[in-house]
């Protein structure tokens, strides 16, 4: 524990009693990662209730230039939970009301600790639904954050194109709110943008306003085998060349295929698969079927299989959200290292083929899946830490990823993020620009409290 912050953390304590906490077990907890980094332990964690709560941490904290790290319900990835150089951990779960419904408007504000599959299930009467599924049931303050994505962002894009306005407090403790409930506006800087995917490190997000959408009338799930990854790949670049509407668009390749069967009970041919979901009229659905069918056909595809009823649906989706619990039970006591990668989809083929390659030849079991519609695809890694070579290799092999697919004129993450696992890899990508990025984070945070050796 920092020692430094000590009367930070007693001034923390006086404001907010039970809702400030100590423990070794809650500091833990808040800072667990999936990544190479090993968790680094925040000295107090504050359970947050409201925007009045955040404000007053911000002031206590930057009175006393200790560290702020913002938590939502710890599904991010890349060590963006860690708090290297300790402080607090402000745990943002217990703000989790659906503040208001602009049904006219296709909008919902809400507070940054509700999750998506909670708001899905609030407006499950109003005939509206929110699409951006990143598979975890992230909260939405944390998907905004990191700028999450997920499986039907082919169609209805990423969490970026489905924010109307934030409330964010900033590093003096002030309220500010990034635009209103309007669908456009060029009334000044895009502040909205600046704060999605900053990862904490330019405000605490305290309120959202989010598009909606209208439940389609038909959804039409199905599964598609190709004899090679690079097959399937192509079909996906030539549905998405020719504006083919799909709403999922899945690959898992044959080793993937493979967990999940083991694990969810599946009976999938072990091959590289498309999962595949349709939305819109009866009419649009047939003809959005008929052409993705002839297109699987024309790059060595079989006939694409169409689940028969909800339930089936539903049991496809939720192999495809186990993947990662699937992949782990492929070999057990070994420890998983996800990293994701995303490029223009005229070199996804390419990208996903030499990074297969490139893990077979260095003698690694790593799973590919990937929500492909985007060009983006995840690695998950399984590593034996005890053995310093095979954990060597891993390293190796996941640098090669990200540079692969900078080269290809893509980036070193889709949707992870950057937190503490990618930030080597920012020069490479952006050059200057992170100079400028730089510049931003001083001006908006100049004693570097919000989530610092982040991003």
């Amino acid at each position: 524990m920092n020692t430094t912050h000590s009367a930070c953390l007693a001034a923390l304590q006086q404001r907010f009693g039970e809702q400030f906490s100590q423990g070794q077990s809650q500091r833990e907890q808040h800072c667990h990662t999936t990544t190479w980094i090993k968790p680094q332990l925040p000295d107090a964690v504050v359970f947050a209730r409201s925007t009045e709560d955040v404000q007053d941490l911000v002031k206590i904290c930057a009175a006393h230039q200790c560290p702020i790290v913002p938590f939502g319900v710890g599904s991010s990835l890349e060590g963006q939970l860690n708090a290297p150089y300790g402080g607090i951990s402000v745990d943002l779960s217990g703000m989790d009301q659906i503040l208001e419904v602009h049904q006219a408007d296709l909008a919902v504000t809400l507070q940054p600790g509700v999750t998506r599959e909670a708001l899905n299930h609030y407006l499950r009467d109003t005939g509206l639904f929110f699409p951006i599924d990143p598979g975890a049931n992230a909260s939405l303050g944390g998907m905004v954050a990191t700028r999450a994505s997920g499986t039907n962002a082919v169609r209805y894009g990423t969490i970026r194109e489905n924010v109307l306005s934030l409330k964010v407090v900033t590093a003096d403790g002030q309220l500010i709110r990034t635009s209103s409930r309007a669908k456009k506006s060029a009334a000044g800087y895009d502040l909205t943008h600046l704060m999605i995917g900053s990862e904490g490190t330019l405000g605490i997000i305290t309120e959202i306003t989010l598009k909606l959408h209208g439940i389609p009338e038909q959804i039409t799930a199905g599964q598609c085998t190709f004899d090679s990854v690079t097959s399937a790949c192509q079909a996906v670049a030539q549905v998405i060349q020719l504006g083919l509407p799909l709403a999922r668009m899945e690959l898992l390749d044959a080793l993937q295929v493979k967990a999940c069967n083991q694990y969810s009970g599946l009976n999938l041919p072990e091959m590289p698969l498309l999962l595949l979901e349709f939305h819109g009229s009866g009419t649009a659905v047939a003809e959005q079927v008929e052409m993705f069918s002839q297109i699987a056909m024309d790059h060595g595809g079989n006939a694409p299989v169409f689940a028969k009823s909800t339930e089936e649906r539903n049991q496809l989706w939720k192999a495809r959200h186990d993947a990662y619990w699937a992949s782990r039970a492929l070999r057990p006591g070994c420890q998983a290292h996800t990293t994701d990668a995303c490029v223009p989809i005229s070199r996804l083929a390419e990208c996903v083929t030499q990074t297969q390659e490139d893990l077979e030849a260095s003698g690694l079991i790593a799973p590919i899946v990937g929500h492909v519609g985007d060009g983006n695809f995840h690695a998950l890694l399984l590593v034996d830490e005890q053995n310093p070579d095979e954990l060597a290799r891993a390293k190796a092999a996941v640098s090669r990823i990200a540079k692969r697919a900078i080269e290809m004129g893509g980036t070193c993450t889709g949707e992870h993020g950057v937190g503490q696992g990618k930030r080597d890899y920012l020069d490479l990508e952006h050059g200057a620009g992170v100079g400028l990025m730089q510049a931003i984070k001083r001006a908006l945070d100049p004693n570097n409290l919000f989530n610092p050796g982040k991003l």
